[in-house]
């Protein structure tokens, strides 16, 4: 992707060079860097503390640094101070980039970043390739939809999956073109952004490919929303993101913290791509760097850290009743084979595909991935007519049930029938539900909340986690709303405090 900012002058993220004439401008890395993160964000005031924390990692800096820095951006580009053409200064706010900026060659497609609303916030997205099948790329840790396009490996990788059908891609909340939320929220939350980003773009069902941090979250969307969803393509990822006795092949929440304190403190983007991808380039471990500082700050960076270390969606695996291939490299450092193998012994039906190498990240050799990806994609199945869905039941009890059912539903859940007459309320997820279930409980009220399988459409229902949702209500003390551990396994990285009440049994305190 190459910018032209008017007249001769270029700007080359993928070579790291502004070019006047065609002749490179002398321009130092950090001076770059600054230019870098106002052209990404041109949209916006970038505050000045922004700017430091992205480009310099955290550490500390005086005003005076940055100031030096935007100067010897502007000399470059043949601004200055006092008019004030490309970069503009917003006193007591910040700095923002004010040319006119135009694509004048490379990789990265016509096709406009546009913006749709989640939960109240902006969430950017991108709509490539075209043909009658959808699919939504839900990315690994952080992207940046213009970035994205600046490496020549990774361009390829999107405009070849572009070529089996109109894709899809987005920036999570938090990271990218999107909104940053005061902080960063669960798995269960994120998933949300995928629907709304369907909607936007008129897609009624797609095939999920999710790799990386992305694969739990596309988990979750296939079991909660089958009727959206396709087919399931998973590579490089996992359920459970730290090791416990029962999931002994992740890494310990030790080895990640003193990771993710090293990528904080260091700030050194170039060195985390060896390991991601140790096939990677200069320009590539470069262009990496780049889309990292621009994408998230460091505060980001760890916030984002520390919510993975939470995530475990096992409990979601046998609910994926959707097709499903499960990609991993043997020589992957990042995630372990054990993962892998473990996602396709518990989702229904899935296919494992073992491929040779060491890179995690996709542009590592792409064309391995998208081949496995193109053979799955020709042999989708017709979809399931009445699929079986992932819900979160909550079960009243009590003299006030009919009313916490209107104020459940009004927070979002939909009514059903249990057995016997009994009411119950379906949410999406977990968090949402006991969120809601928190709000409407009063000191004589009960209620019990379950994981089942449900008919997506159907008012009555049967299903066993529907019975234990009852059962856990009216088992419940006055003013309790009682959980099973499914659910508290599911609530991990929601910031929901679990105390343990009985075996299998957890209370969430009001």
């Amino acid at each position: 992707m190459v910018l032209g900012f008017g007249g001769d002058l270029e700007f080359d993220p993928a070579l790291f060079e502004v070019r006047r004439g065609g002749a490179p401008v002398p321009l130092e890395p950090q001076a770059f860097d600054v230019l870098a993160y106002l052209v990404s964000h041109r949209d916006r005031v970038v505050p000045k503390e922004e700017l430091m924390d992205s480009v310099w990692g955290g550490r500390f800096v005086s005003e005076t640094a940055v100031t030096s820095r935007i100067k010897q951006v502007r000399r470059a580009l043949g601004d200055d101070g006092h008019s004030q053409r490309m970069i503009r200064t917003l006193h007591g706010r910040g700095y923002r980039f004010v040319a006119p900026v135009e694509t004048q060659s490379g990789l990265r497609p016509a096709e406009p970043i546009r913006y749709t609303v989640s939960d109240g916030l902006h969430i950017a997205y991108q709509v490539t390739g075209g043909g009658d099948l959808d699919i939504v790329l839900v990315s690994g840790f952080i992207s940046h939809l213009e970035l994205d396009w600046a490496d020549p490996r990774h361009a390829h990788f999107l405009h070849r999956l572009g070529s089996f059908g109109r894709l899809i891609r987005f920036d999570k909340r938090g990271t990218g073109m999107s909104d940053r939320p005061s902080g960063l929220p669960d798995v269960e939350t994120r998933m949300h952004d995928v629907l709304a980003v369907m909607d936007a773009v008129g897609s009624r069902r797609a095939v999920l490919v999710g790799y990386s941090e992305g694969g739990p979250m596309s988990i979750l969307c296939a079991a909660a929303h089958p009727e959206r969803v396709a087919g399931l393509v998973l590579y490089g990822t996992y359920a459970k993101r730290v090791w416990s006795e029962d999931y002994p092949w992740a890494r310990p929440q030790e080895e990640r913290e003193a990771y993710t304190e090293l990528l904080v403190s260091k700030w050194d983007w170039e060195a985390d791509m060896v390991m991601r991808c140790p096939s990677a380039d200069e320009p590539m471990r470069r262009w990496w760097a780049q889309r990292m500082r621009a994408a998230a700050t460091p505060s980001t960076v760890r916030a984002l850290m520390d919510m993975n270390s939470l995530v475990d969606v096992r409990d979601a695996l046998p609910a994926v009743r959707v097709p499903t291939l499960v990609l991993h490299r043997s020589g992957d450092a990042l995630v372990s084979m054990g993962d892998a193998r473990y996602l396709a012994d518990r989702i229904p039906g899935a296919r494992f595909e073992l491929m040779e190498g060491s890179d995690h990240f996709v542009s590592g050799n792409p064309d391995q991935i998208l081949d496995a990806i193109e053979g799955f994609l020709r042999d989708l199945p017709d979809p399931v007519a009445r699929p079986l869905a992932l819900a979160a039941v909550v079960a009243p009890a009590g003299t006030r049930a009919d009313d916490l059912v209107a104020g459940l539903s009004a927070a979002g859940g939909r009514r059903r029938v249990g057995p016997a007459g009994r009411p119950v309320v379906l949410f999406d997820g977990p968090a949402t539900a006991v969120r809601a279930g928190l709000a409407q409980v009063r000191d004589g009220d009960r209620l019990g909340v379950a994981i089942a399988e449900v008919p997506k459409d159907e008012r009555d229902l049967d299903a066993y986690g529907v019975q234990v949702a009852i059962g856990l209500a009216d088992d419940a003390p006055p003013g309790s709303v009682w959980l099973t551990s499914g659910v508290r396994d599911l609530l991990a990285g929601s910031g929901i405090a679990t105390d343990p009440v009985a075996d299998g049994v957890f209370c969430a305190p009001r």
